[in-house]
């Protein structure tokens, strides 16, 4: 199983280089807030995680772009399911593990599945505002979701502040290697951190940044 993490890593760091182009961040320093690291990730994951659907309420070309990469990456068939089919809602909380740094980012996907989609002059197409949510919670809300298999699948724990700036920029991540190192602590079910990565592999390949493995 843990022969896929180091690949994972460097998708998902990708993806957020796209939010990068695309938001203002407030830029790492040295010494840096909790905060506002966390504000920072998550804008960077909701508009990286978001890139392939942005723009689809404006044309129809994108519309049906963003819907294909939807159906691909979210839509599974469940015949236990009303409708035959269900969306991917897995839910992530990355922190710290260090005492006060209170650096809580909440990434959720399909999280209200009534508000996915819209009508438009040109076909019902994607909210891509809804596809992605992430929010930026505090400690003690933090180590509520923590304990929520409901809202959390799998949290993702760093050492502390300074060995998130750390990782910032690195072309390569060895998850395995910061595991060892415990740089980075995984609770939950990790199946989904599998998830996370093949959607940012997918964004890459609708992207053309990288080819299909």
């Amino acid at each position: 199983m843990h022969a896929g993490f180091p690949s994972l890593s460097k998708d998902i760091q990708k993806v957020m280089r796209l939010g990068l182009g695309d938001s203002e961040v407030p830029e790492l320093v040295d010494v840096i807030a909790g905060p506002v690291l966390a504000s920072g990730i998550a804008v960077l994951l909701k508009l990286g995680f978001g890139y392939v659907m942005r723009d689809c309420l404006l044309n129809r070309e994108q519309s049906e772009k963003a819907l294909a990469f939807f159906e691909e990456n979210f839509i599974f068939d469940d015949p236990n399911a009303p409708s035959g089919q269900r969306y991917y809602q897995g839910g992530f909380l990355l922190r710290t593990r260090k005492p006060g740094d209170n650096m809580n980012v909440w990434l959720r996907f399909c999280s209200e599945p009534d508000e996915l989609f819209v009508d438009t002059p040109f076909g019902r197409t994607i909210n891509s505002l809804k596809v992605v949510e992430t929010e930026v919670v505090d400690e003690d809300e933090a180590a509520t979701l923590a304990q929520d298999p409901n809202s959390v699948d799998l949290v993702i724990s760093f050492k502390d502040i300074e060995a998130i700036i750390g990782l910032v920029g690195r072309e390569e991540v060895d998850i395995i290697g910061l595991l060892l190192e415990n740089v980075v602590q995984l609770t939950g079910n990790t199946g989904h951190l599998f998830k996370l990565g093949a959607i940012a592999k997918n964004i890459e390949i609708e992207l053309g940044l990288t080819d299909a493995a």
